[in-house]
Parts: structure tokens; sequence; C-alpha cells
């Protein structure tokens, strides 16, 4: 039996065991909250594979990174920052497997200082990073992130495959680049292979055919395999959920093929950002203005696409619900609503489609002063967050054994511009 999906009901009142209401009493409005406990069941569907690596630039706070070392979950990270926030975690730079993978198309020199420093794994994207590693530091087992030469996901934006990806090293130039590891002293122990975010299964069972024929070509160090990341989830209730089993025996069927061509054993590693975080986030926003505009009712709220840019970025589908203010717990009839924020930007609505389109949503009727539930928002919300508009960035709890937890303070204003400064010269009297 499935299991149920809160985040699909028109009216949410409590979160992890945790009112609604309690939650924005303490914390205010905007605010992130991610429930543990859902994490940890979808960590647990992953138990089949071998090594799992979280994709943290899907959700980056220090206590969900936190929670995934002590689930057995290492980590990928794409930037000097990232590699940072792992160390931060607990995470320890060296280990079999890495515990840190720096997954990346190039070095800035923040990286690969950090790189160099801590002797962290590295995951080359493109022939430069081969000889840039080699001569920062010397040769390294490295892995390499292939392009297999297609790609797939739910939007253009996030199909990580194809000529029109920057992504990885073209497929054709994996000989080539093998070989230039070899001759600067690199040992190439992966291949890396993602085609984008929200694939489906006939895609990802693409990227098997792809591996099984590309790991010839890796030379003799091969160990491991990684199917990279893009595992779906559901933000629509009629939405199906991945069939994992079958995902599972694709590549346990394509690892005994790779160890027979290659006579020796072979390690899986699977890269979810996404699955193992999305469902577990929501963002609490609450309504200042209902207003009509012609024909459309428009619920205002206090978040915008500072706070949750997916909407305006890939039109992404979002579910909310509703939780009435304390008091109002009468049935409410369902109207078609638009969800828009305080940002003086037309763009700035929760409810649109991909190319700008407001679009509405059926939600039980509200006042002002209650709170809407944005759902499945763990994945790229609060780490694609901005200061647009001078917005303070939100404040972040995660709801642990039935008890929230402030993991990230919401910005004050001063916070806020504590890194510019007016130089002395424009506060002289009589300057031009």
């Amino acid at each position: 039996m499935q299991e149920p999906r809160p985040w699909f009901s028109p009216v949410v009142e409590h979160i992890g065991g945790v009112s609604v209401r309690e939650l924005v009493q303490r914390f205010g409005t905007p605010l992130y909250v991610y429930d543990a406990e859902t994490m940890r069941r979808r960590r647990e569907q992953l138990r089949s594979f071998e090594v799992v690596r979280f994709a943290q630039k899907a959700c980056s706070n220090l206590a969900v990174l936190a929670l995934m070392r002590r689930w057995g979950v290492v980590v990928d990270a794409v930037s000097a920052g990232e590699i940072y926030r792992a160390l931060q975690a607990g995470y320890a730079p060296e280990g079999d497997p890495p515990p840190i993978v720096y997954t990346a198309d190039i070095f800035d020199q923040p990286a690969l200082e950090l790189v160099v420093r801590h002797a962290i794994h590295v995951n080359c994207g493109s022939p430069d990073m081969i000889s840039q590693l080699a001569q920062a530091a010397g040769g390294q087992e490295i892995t390499l992130r292939v392009n297999p030469g297609f790609g797939h996901g739910h939007s253009q934006k996030t199909n990580t495959g194809g000529e029109q990806s920057k992504h990885g090293i073209w497929h054709e130039e994996l000989p080539r680049c093998v070989e230039l590891a070899q001759r600067l002293g690199h040992r190439v122990v992966g291949l890396h292979m993602h085609i984008g975010s929200g694939t489906d299964l006939e895609h990802l069972a693409q990227v098997c055919q792809a591996m099984k024929r590309l790991a010839r070509q890796a030379g003799t160090h091969l160990r491991t395999i990684s199917a990279g990341g893009g595992l779906p989830v559901p933000y629509r209730p009629e939405e199906p959920e991945l069939d994992l089993d079958r995902y599972h025996q694709l590549w346990e069927q394509t690892r005994q093929e790779i160890q027979k061509q290659l006579g020796r054993p072979i390690r899986v590693e699977i890269e979810p950002g996404r699955f193992l975080v999305a469902e577990s986030g929501y963002l609490l926003t609450r309504i200042w203005s209902i207003k009509r505009m012609g024909r459309r009712l428009f619920y205002l709220v206090d978040a915008g696409f500072n706070d949750l840019a997916r909407p305006i970025l890939y039109g992404a589908y979002h579910p909310i619900a509703v939780c009435r203010q304390e008091g109002n717990t009468q049935a409410e009839p369902m109207e078609e609503v638009s969800v828009g924020g305080p940002l003086c930007e037309s763009g700035d609505i929760f409810t649109q489609s991909e190319g700008g389109f407001v679009t509405s949503r059926k939600l039980p009727r509200a006042q002002v002063g209650d709170v809407l539930v944005v759902g499945v928002a763990g994945a790229y919300g609060s780490v694609m967050s901005s200061n647009y508009n001078s917005k303070p960035l939100a404040a972040e709890v995660l709801i642990y054994q039935g008890k929230p937890l402030l993991v990230r303070r919401r910005q004050s204003l001063d916070q806020l511009v504590a890194n510019e400064c007016v130089p002395e010269e424009l506060l002289q009297e009589g300057s031009a």
C-alpha cells in the first residue's frame, strides 16, 4: 500500500507531527520546514544500492548533511563552498568510497585549493580539469564524468546530456582523456554519467547501456560506476512513484556485465539529490492580501521567487495547501486562485506554467492571516534563494523526532548589508 502523502492535501495543519500554527508563531514566515522522517524513509528505499552519494546542491543545510552522514550517505560537492559545508558537517576528506567527491566541469581557484589541501577525490568533467589537477597535485585517482550524447529531464534547463549541455566529457573524447590521464600519472578509477533531473525509467535505462559500452574504454583501474542522479519524485497527486526495484535490477545487471567483461569487481554508486529531500520540505508563507484583478482572484503572500525560484525558472508545479488561522476551523468551499509573492516583478507567481503564463489552483477559501503551505519544496528551494528586492533569506527548521529545531536563523537587515561598504570618497562633502 502506498504511504499517505500529506503534501497533496488541500489543508495541512501539521508537519512531522508539529502544528503549522506553532511553527509560524515561533519562527515567523517565510519559513522552510524539513521533516527528517520523510528523508529517512527515502534513504531506506535506496538500501539495495552499494553507495548512495547525496547531491547536496539540492539542499545543503549543515543539519541535513549531518543527517545524511549519520545514515551512511556520502556526499557530492560542486563548489568550494559545498566542499567546506561537507567538512563542517563532519565528513572526512578521504576514505573508500570517497566521503566527498568534487564534481564539476571546471576548477576555480578556491575549489582547486581545497581539493589539493584536503586530497578530495575529483570527478573531472573536462580535459582541462585532468591537466590542471595534475599540475597542482600530481597524479591522483580520479573519476571521469561522461556526456553520453543524450539527455533528458523535466525541463530543458535541467537536461544535462547531449550536445546542448555543457556537462561532462563528450563520449567520443573518452579514450583521449583516459590516455591524457594516464600520461599525467592519474588513475581513472570511476566513470560517472548523469543525463538530467526528473528523468524517467526508460531514459535512465539508456544510461546503463551507454555505461557498458564506455567502461571498456576506461583503462585498467576502473572500480566504480556512478549512475548519477535524476531520480524523479511526484509533484502532483497523479504522478507515479519510480519503480526502484526495476531501476536497481537494471544497474545490478549492468554491474555484472561490466565485471565480466573487465574481469574485476565493480561497485555501483547512485547520486540522488531531489529524491532524498524534495518531499521532506515545505515553505510556509502568510497571506497578506486577497484581491481580484478582473476575473482572477489572487492570494498575495510574503514569500516570493527570492525564496522559491523553481516556478519562475521552469514553470515548476508545487502542491499548495491552506492552514487557517486559529479559531477558523469551519469547512470552506474551494475556489480558483492564483498565488503571488511580494516582489516588484510580474513573474513573482507560484502558480505559473513554463513560459511565464499565470495559472490558477483550486484551494480552500482563505482569509488574510492564513498560511499557505507549499509542498515538495525541500529540493532546489532554499539553496536557490536570493536577496532580490533586498529580501532577507528565510529561516529553516528541521523536524527531528517530533521536535522543531532551528537550523538556519532568519537573515537580519544588518546581515543583509554586512559585506557592503560605502567608500570614504563617496562620503566626502562636495564630491561629484
